[in-house]
């Protein structure tokens, strides 16, 4: 699934497209592609048509593009889900579900394609309502404000509004292992499989070590490998193991070529150089070394 790093790649490529343009045409070829939409089809494409668009927004894993006083277009990836630029009358790509026409003052006519293989992701029209921090929604704006199916969901790590202290003290709260509860979006977003093992590796964290048994030093160094991790692959433009997830333009990310523990079973550990385990989590795995990573 695309994580904070795959998603903000998406939202950088989208806006210049997206923003100021008036939506000229919706087109949608799959119902599917609507299950967070509160109305139909028809619904939506007379909610978009004729809207002029603000710039992307983000907040973890969620996209969003406000129009009109107080409505946006809220997208959400899934598993394969993909939105592509195409020039305006391109064909029909595969597994096209949804297509949007723009018309922007700049770069002319455009279409926003969104596609999906397994039909996880979805678009929707949504409220958006005043956050409850009174900082700005997400990434990529300034308004206060947040899509209500968004509005559970907690700030990502890299946004300015994050909140360390409170991120220390709900891993206080959590018996849990510390993976289980990073993969928890209304606890920290952004985070999935991939950059969970990936900054547990990097802080020396086994993941299943029980949240709450954390120092405040080993939550500091875990929140700062975080970021690290994340930023790190925010610049090699996200993780592609297959042609599921791509940028707008249709590229592949390259930060699998930096991953130490996800992926890697068998192989030398960087760092110790012993093999690194895939054990069960969750209906999925998870990946460390179980020499630097002791679970204690």
């Amino acid at each position: 699934m695309p994580e904070l790093p795959e998603v903000e790649v998406v939202r950088l490529g989208l806006a210049p497209a997206v923003t100021g343009a008036v939506v000229a045409a919706v087109t949608v070829r799959d119902e599917r592609a609507l299950t967070r939409h509160a109305g139909g089809a028809a619904d939506f494409e007379a909610s978009l048509t004729g809207m002029r668009l603000a710039t992307a927004a983000r907040r973890g894993k969620f996209l969003w593009i406000p129009f009109g006083s107080d409505r946006a277009l809220v997208g959400h990836l899934g598993m394969s889900g993909q939105l592509l630029l195409r020039p305006a009358g391109a064909p029909v790509e595969r597994f096209e579900r949804v297509r949007i026409d723009l018309e922007h003052p700049v770069h002319g006519e455009v279409a926003v394609v969104f596609a999906d293989q397994r039909t996880f992701g979805s678009l929707a029209v949504d409220t958006l309502v005043a956050t409850g921090d009174g900082a700005a929604g997400g990434r990529g704006t300034e308004a206060a404000l947040v899509p209500t199916q968004v509005a559970h969901i907690a700030r990502d790590p890299l946004d300015p509004a994050f909140d360390d202290s409170g991120f220390r003290r709900a891993l206080g709260r959590k018996r849990s292992g510390v993976k289980r509860v990073l993969l928890d979006q209304t606890v920290i977003s952004g985070v999935g499989n991939i950059y969970a093992d990936e900054s547990l590796w990097a802080a020396r964290i086994h993941p299943e070590t029980p949240a709450d048994t954390l120092s405040t030093r080993a939550v500091n160094r875990l929140l700062s490998e975080i970021r690290a991790v994340l930023e790190k692959a925010l610049a090699e433009g996200g993780t592609s193991f297959d042609a599921q997830y791509v940028n707008v333009n249709g590229q592949a990310g390259y930060f699998a070529r930096e991953l130490h523990v996800y992926g890697r079973e068998g192989r030398p550990c960087h760092r110790c150089g012993g093999p690194i385990m895939r054990a069960a989590f969750m209906n999925r795995s998870s990946h460390l070394c179980p020499r630097c990573q002791r679970r204690r």
